[in-house]
């Protein structure tokens, strides 16, 4: 049985150090679902589940005319949450998944889930807890960035040098002397007027290598 690095497990003859950072595994995980629907009750419940069927196609609706819509009824609709299909903004633009995703970071939003559960697409779910405002800025964020996209498309930004694929904007980027892209420092860090009159969330960093992090098993910090 595997050890703990910091919390005694009782386990002599441990042939593995630690594989989880619970000691005792995820089982006390249950107990947060359990307080939230006793908490709620039986109302409670079926209200918080109405109204975050109601916000995802709130925004599906909203989105409708700028990204095709995936897995919807025959009314066009979803249940708690939706999927868009970036296959088609791939294939024209090259513009992927990831960099929507990071494009989101300038606006202040952390990403939904990328292609799951199916390939190329945005899982949506914005749950029952998001205030109407909080759903137009993500939804004005994504349509801005389609904009973006339809720029891209029309040869107006380049396919490389643009603000998704050099998305996130990091506060020394924009800031540095050097600037030497197809689009403004505005572009980049203030894309739309509320990203600075709420105040700016500055991203701590830009990518990374992704590959590269998932190959490096062990963590190695450069001198």
């Amino acid at each position: 049985m595997p050890s703990h690095s910091v919390v005694p497990t009782g386990t002599d003859t441990a042939v593995a150090g630690s594989v989880n950072a619970a000691p005792f595994g995820q089982a006390g995980i249950a107990s947060i679902p359990w307080m939230f629907i006793n908490m709620l009750g039986e109302e409670g419940l079926r209200a918080s589940a109405e109204m975050a069927i109601l916000n995802a196609n709130y925004m599906a609706a909203r989105l409708k005319e700028y990204y095709p819509l995936m897995h919807v009824n025959s009314n066009g609709r979803c249940s708690h949450e939706f999927i868009i299909d970036i296959s088609d903004i791939r294939k024209h633009t090259g513009v992927v998944e990831e960099d929507i995703a990071k494009r989101l970071m300038d606006y202040g939003f952390h990403a939904p889930t990328m292609s799951w559960p199916v390939h190329h697409s945005l899982m949506i779910e914005p749950t029952e807890s998001e205030s109407k405002d909080e759903l137009d800025r993500f939804c004005d964020a994504l349509i801005e960035i389609k904009n973006e996209i339809d720029q891209i498309a029309d040869g107006v930004y380049d396919l490389k040098d643009n603000p998704l694929k050099n998305a996130p904007h990091t506060e020394d980027m924009v800031t540095s002397e050097k600037w030497d892209h197809c689009y403004s420092r505005e572009v980049a860090a203030f894309p739309l007027p509320w990203v600075r009159s709420r105040g700016k969330f500055w991203p701590s960093c830009a990518r990374v290598n992704n590959i590269l992090g998932d190959r490096q098993l062990i963590l190695k910090m450069s001198q």
